[in-house]
């Protein structure tokens, strides 16, 4: 009895220490079964509330800078990977023979505005004279009509004197034949026959000055009546008017639209003369510059590559099977893998129209009957909603990040 007691005591101390294995292992499998249930329920949060994916990367704006005119370059400002701000001049360009043809067009300017101000006073001067001779036209017309009618009263009267001195002549000359005998026989004196030769002599004298008066009277009609003809010329002339005033105010018009040409060519002389300093049009950092001075440069070539570093953005790849609850203005919450996780908040702004595959230079063909079902991916834009995150500018295209948008 003595030895069972020993035995029975060494049985109990075995059973205890196989029970606490037994416990531990029992503790360790609820330790596993809670980690593994809040695991589950974690991933069933996660699952349910967001969607995330690795396949994300920062895009910027890659401006080409190039150039907009032809020349010959004369100075460089910056160097690779420099950062420049907004308005900083990047490149020269030799400016004299801009210049000289700033100062040309101003020159021709100046000429087409000269020549505008003389058509635009003509104008007026053109409309007085024209309606001046337009009355003086009508005047002159009516002064030759009257003077053709006295020139014809004239010669009427001029005819009338003609037949009245060779009636005198005829009488005068008919006196003397018969006074001839008379002063033969001394029946008349010889005085009486003087004055018969001297009155017939005179009736003779004026009878040619009475058909030289019809002459001059004649020509005198004549010339009135040329003056009526040329009168009457000046006054379709003069009714011309209308059209040498619209004419004017048409060279005018002209002179204007010629004004604007050259004001036009001046305004292109001095944006090309702007033209020969190129200067950043945003801030960023200066990558693949390849233009040194002396370098001839054509218009459109490029010359280096700026990479903006304000207008930032994330361009993530997410499958379509994440698509069915996402919609823009969903909040964003992104990791940068280059700065150890480093947190960032944006939103969704855009959702891509097409997947990745079949925006690809070769999409692919489907109609070969090996068709495998791959899962697709769609670009989704995300925006940054907190500038002054990226105030350090760390955030540069091409970046891995992770996004993690909540859908719920």
């Amino acid at each position: 009895m003595a030895d069972e007691k020993p035995d029975q005591q060494q049985n109990s101390g075995s059973d205890q220490q196989l029970e606490k294995p037994k416990s531990r292992r029992r503790f360790i499998i609820i330790g596993v079964v809670a980690v593994l249930v809040v695991g589950a329920i974690l991933f069933w949060w996660h699952s349910t509330f967001y969607e995330d994916t690795d396949d994300a990367q920062v895009d910027g704006h890659l401006i080409q800078v190039s150039a907009r005119i032809a020349g010959h370059v004369t100075k460089v400002n910056v160097d690779e990977n420099q950062y420049v701000d907004k308005g900083t001049v990047l490149v020269e360009i030799d400016p004299k023979d801009f210049q000289t043809a700033v100062q040309q067009d101003e020159a021709n300017l100046q000429a087409s505005e000269a020549a505008y101000e003389a058509a635009k006073v003509n104008v007026p001067v053109i409309n007085i004279n024209t309606g001046t001779n337009l009355r003086t036209a009508g005047v002159d017309v009516s002064t030759a009509n009257a003077q053709v009618a006295q020139s014809e009263k004239q010669l009427e009267a001029a005819q009338a004197a003609v037949g009245q001195a060779e009636a005198n002549n005829t009488k005068a000359q008919l006196d003397l034949e018969r006074y001839k005998p008379l002063v033969e026989k001394d029946v008349i004196s010889k005085q009486q026959f003087d004055a018969a030769v001297a009155a017939a002599n005179g009736n003779k004298a004026a009878l040619a000055q009475a058909q030289a008066q019809v002459l001059g009277s004649q020509d005198a009609v004549r010339v009135a009546k040329d003056r009526v003809l040329q009168a009457q010329q000046s006054l379709k002339n003069a009714q011309t008017a209308p059209q040498q005033v619209a004419i004017q105010k048409a060279r005018a018009d002209q002179a204007a639209a010629q004004v604007e040409q050259a004001r036009a060519q001046l305004d292109q002389a001095r944006l090309n003369l702007s033209y020969t300093k190129i200067i950043a049009p945003e801030a960023g950092i200066i990558t693949r510059k390849s233009v040194e001075v002396g370098q001839n440069v054509s218009i459109g070539q490029n010359m280096m590559t700026l990479v903006s570093l304000d207008d930032i953005w994330i361009t993530a790849n997410f499958k379509e099977t994440q698509l069915e609850h996402m919609r823009a203005g969903q909040a964003v919450e992104i990791s940068v893998d280059a700065y150890g996780g480093r947190k960032y908040d944006g939103k969704i702004t855009q959702i891509g129209g097409a997947t990745g595959s079949v925006l690809s230079l070769f999409p692919p063909e489907n109609a070969t009957g090996n068709y495998v079902k791959v899962v697709q991916r769609i670009p989704v834009r995300i925006d940054l909603t907190n500038h002054d995150q990226n105030r350090d500018h760390l955030l540069r295209p091409g970046l891995s990040v992770e996004p993690k948008v909540r859908v719920k």
